[in-house]
């Protein structure tokens, strides 16, 4: 309810002066001083002005999946740029060495192996398909399911793309010996595999 300032304000319960902010067991009643503002502690992100010279991110690279992460970004930002000749995204690269290694898989079989979904994987073989890179073929034991093969043209393309793709992994691990590529790849494939 809105205040009329010509209408009184009803006094509270009293309490001794001197228990009142900016009051003093010295002052005159019903005189107070102004309150002074209490200072209280804000927290430290808030009143720091520290400037940060070095970001630390010593947590971080105590986890996996923050090393591995990083590691891929670093190598996928160049396989985009080196397999863009190619029309190869990630994904089309491992579909389509899947199924240049095995001639006659199954869309179900490249799902679990790739650990894609099938409704993606529908668009995928069918864009592959129309660029002449697949094609399907009945399958030998299954009369519902359909194999997948690289036409000569998807082979082809495979044999330059998996050795751009070889190159630019070696390039990019550079700073590791032979011995230790393999290790990490190991190590890598027991956490997925």
């Amino acid at each position: 309810m809105p205040r009329n300032p010509s209408r009184p304000t009803p006094l509270k319960a009293q309490r001794p002066e001197a228990s009142k902010p900016g009051t003093t067991e010295h002052d005159a009643p019903g005189q107070s001083l102004p309150a002074k503002p209490r200072r209280t502690r804000a927290s430290p992100a808030k009143t720091s002005s520290h400037a940060v010279d070095t970001v630390d991110t010593s947590y971080l690279q105590t986890l996996m999946g923050y090393n591995a992460r990083r590691a891929a970004l670093s190598i996928i930002e160049l396989f985009l740029e080196r397999l863009a000749p190619y029309g190869l995204k990630p994904v089309d690269f491992s579909v389509m060495s899947t199924i240049g290694h095995n001639p006659g898989v199954t869309s179900r079989q490249l799902c679990a192996t790739l650990n894609l979904l099938p409704p993606n994987l529908v668009g995928l073989i069918q864009s592959l398909e129309s660029r002449g890179l697949i094609e399907r073929k009945p399958h030998p034991h299954d009369g519902r399911a359909v194999g997948l093969h690289a036409t000569p043209k998807g082979r082809a393309l495979m044999v330059q793309a998996e050795q751009t793709a070889t190159e630019l992994e070696i390039e990019k691990t550079a700073k590791l010996t032979p011995a230790q590529r393999k290790t990490l790849l190991a190590l890598l494939q027991k956490i997925y595999l």
